[in-house]
């Protein structure tokens, strides 16, 4: 009688971590599918990154353009600049002017 006992809680065990088994599957599936999605994120986000940064290299590469034909023109003086365009123009305040060659 104990041997069938014994025999009945093993088998019950069995059944229970079996059951625990499946559920674990279930959610490592759950997970793996998640984590697909997140991997698809990441990409669309390294490709909007890129997009930025290229954009940011055309701005600072048209930056470089504006200047070098704004190099022969004479800067104003910081209070003749504000003068012209306000306060709120931006930038910094330059007192030095650029000879014209």
């Amino acid at each position: 009688l104990s041997a069938l006992l014994n025999s009945l809680q093993m088998g019950f065990r069995t059944l229970a971590i079996e059951k625990r088994s499946s559920d674990v599957w279930k959610l490592l599936g759950a997970v793996k599918t998640q984590f697909s999605d997140f991997g698809d994120l990441l990409d669309k986000t390294q490709k909007k990154l890129k997009e930025a940064s290229n954009s940011i290299e055309n701005a600072s590469r048209k930056s470089r353009v504006i200047q070098r034909k704004l190099r022969d023109v004479t800067s104003l003086s910081g209070k003749e600049a504000v003068a012209m365009l306000g306060k709120d123009a931006g930038g910094e305040e330059n007192e030095t002017e650029i000879s014209e060659e």
